[in-house]
């Protein structure tokens, strides 16, 4: 299930609720593609599903002219997987794509590719990239060595990524709405009903609704952020108590990540027997894990507050001063938008209960 399709007939399988941006990739993979691309759409719609099966393609072009379907197969595979030694895929590493990201990314473009005659470099959440970045990589994205292909993802087009824009064939990918995420859960094996209340708490990330939907416990974790606000007394120490429980939920959440991560590694393995790899691909994997964790972090902080929020909104109902809950959802706002900046979470949490209105009867 989740995003480990590697040995399907078709990697473009996956990629939900986007057809016209999938008919375009597919047709331009096929004939003369252009060397720079930009998809542009929000987290979870698929994006970075669809880099990696263009870039399968791009890279199995060669073994598709030659007749080679066993090389064409392991190209698309590989890059499936994100670890076809000629896909580079690039990430942020601090809280913006950074200069010195910049100069390594230009050098990787410079270099030969190791397998075959293409290279594709995916430069992943490009929508946080720094100001001085742009004149950086510009002329490396409009005028790459011969066989090297950009495709940049981004969540929004801000000022500093415009001109890189320009540069690159648009490729847009819609917002997946509640009900396709919720029927791609069903036609994935999940039950209708956990498929429609995982959808409901993903808001539109297909990959955060697929863990939500293994996830035994995410009733309960619901129900503690909700509670928490009937906990707090305004004492430094229930506040600490309560949001280590929060935290240790949040620990709990990751189970089901762990789970798919581990056969990942094992699909590798796998992988590596039938086809061979050459290159780095077990600490691309390694790292991409992390991400993914710290990420599941995120969505978990987002989904507590939001859950947090809706105690206080239902308050603002009942109270006869609202002022104190109106306060507590601007603390809560100011939290969830500070997120993005990687502050340490227990801190951030713990000044944020402190802040909050006790709701004890």
């Amino acid at each position: 299930m989740a995003d480990a399709l590697f040995e399907t007939e078709d990697a473009w399988d996956g990629v939900v609720g986007q057809d016209p941006a999938v008919a375009m990739l597919r047709s331009a993979a096929a004939h003369d593609p252009v060397h720079a691309w930009l998809f542009l759409g929000p987290r979870g719609s698929g994006m970075q599903l669809a880099a990696r099966a263009f870039a399968g393609d791009l890279l199995a072009a060669e073994f598709d002219v030659k007749g080679d379907a066993e090389g064409a197969r392991r190209a698309r595979s590989l890059a499936h997987a994100g670890q076809h030694p000629d896909l580079i895929m690039v990430e942020r590493v601090g809280a913006s794509i950074s200069a010195d990201q910049a100069d390594e990314i230009v050098r990787r473009a410079s270099r030969s590719p190791i397998e075959g005659s293409r290279k594709v470099l995916v430069l992943d959440e490009f929508h946080l990239v720094a100001a001085t970045v742009g004149p950086k990589l510009l002329k490396t994205i409009e005028e790459p060595p011969v066989g090297t292909f950009f495709v940049v993802l981004a969540e929004e087009l801000p000022p500093e990524l415009v001109t890189i824009a320009s540069r690159c064939v648009r490729v847009e990918f819609a917002p997946l709405s509640t009900p396709v995420v919720a029927a791609r859960l069903e036609v994935e094996g999940i039950p209708a009903d956990r498929a429609a209340e995982a959808a409901a708490f993903a808001h539109g990330d297909l990959d955060r609704a697929r863990l939500l939907a293994t996830d035994d416990r995410l009733a309960l974790r619901l129900a503690a952020w909700r509670d928490a606000p009937r906990r707090l007394d305004g004492t430094g120490a229930r506040a600490s108590e309560v949001i280590a429980e929060l935290r240790a939920a949040i620990d709990d959440a990751e189970s089901p990540l762990i789970s798919r991560q581990e056969a990942e590694v094992v699909e590798m393995a796998e992988r590596v027997e039938r086809y061979g790899q050459r290159g780095s691909g077990a600490k691309v994997l390694e790292d991409r894990h992390k991400r993914e964790r710290r990420r599941l972090r995120t969505d978990e902080l987002r989904m507590g507050l939001g859950s947090l929020a809706a105690t206080y909104r239902d308050e603002l109902v009942v109270a006869a001063d609202p002022g104190p809950a109106l306060q507590a959802l601007e603390a809560i706002q100011l939290a969830a938008e500070d997120i993005i900046r990687n502050p340490n979470e227990e801190l951030q949490l713990l000044a944020l209960a402190l802040k909050l209105p006790s709701l004890i009867d």
